[in-house]
């Protein structure tokens, strides 16, 4: 098997964020916090039709990763308090073989090369890899899905790692 995967990094996110453990956890969990997306102008022709989604996957590499492999077995954010391990495919974390990230955002507007958005989870200066507009006839799965051990943490809202890890005083 080729284990070279060519990637373009198509822009930047810009956010307030330079903190790893202060940055929110999920896009979900942050939907009022704005970010923005400077795309590379030799990708511009790319935005053509995007400002008439509400919503798109955004894919970015987490950069801020310690270097070496992760471990396949890791202690979630939402499950620091208890120490309890998960399989790396069964958590959402950036500790990941390829750190891919997979965000949610809200598209507020499209304005040149710059795409404002709403549901930041991501370090300032992370590499945009990909967008791609979010569809509901294709996105969203019909019922209601099980989310494995998800659906039995209680999840609060602006939730950040440093929030999480246990001994953590709220302010």
């Amino acid at each position: 098997m080729d284990s070279a995967i060519p990637l373009q990094v198509v822009g930047i996110v810009r956010t307030a964020h330079t903190d790893f453990a202060g940055t929110p956890i999920q896009a979900g969990l942050n939907r009022a916090e704005h970010g923005t997306i400077e795309i590379d102008r030799g990708y511009e022709d790319g935005l053509d039709g995007l400002a008439g989604f509400d919503y798109a996957w955004l894919l970015t590499w987490l950069h801020k990763q310690p270097s070496g492999d992760p471990p396949l077995r890791q202690v979630p954010f939402l499950l620091q308090s208890q120490q309890r391990q998960m399989g790396m495919f069964a958590a959402r974390g950036p500790r990941r073989i390829n750190p891919i990230g997979l965000s949610l955002i809200r598209i507020l507007d499209v304005t040149g090369l710059v795409i404002r958005f709403a549901g930041v989870d991501l370090l300032d200066g992370t590499p945009v890899i990909d967008l791609k507009p979010y569809v509901a006839r294709f996105d969203r799965p019909p019922g209601k899905p099980r989310c494995g051990w998800y659906d039995s943490v209680p999840i609060r809202d602006g939730s950040t790692p440093a929030q999480l890890t246990p001994g953590h005083r709220p302010d």
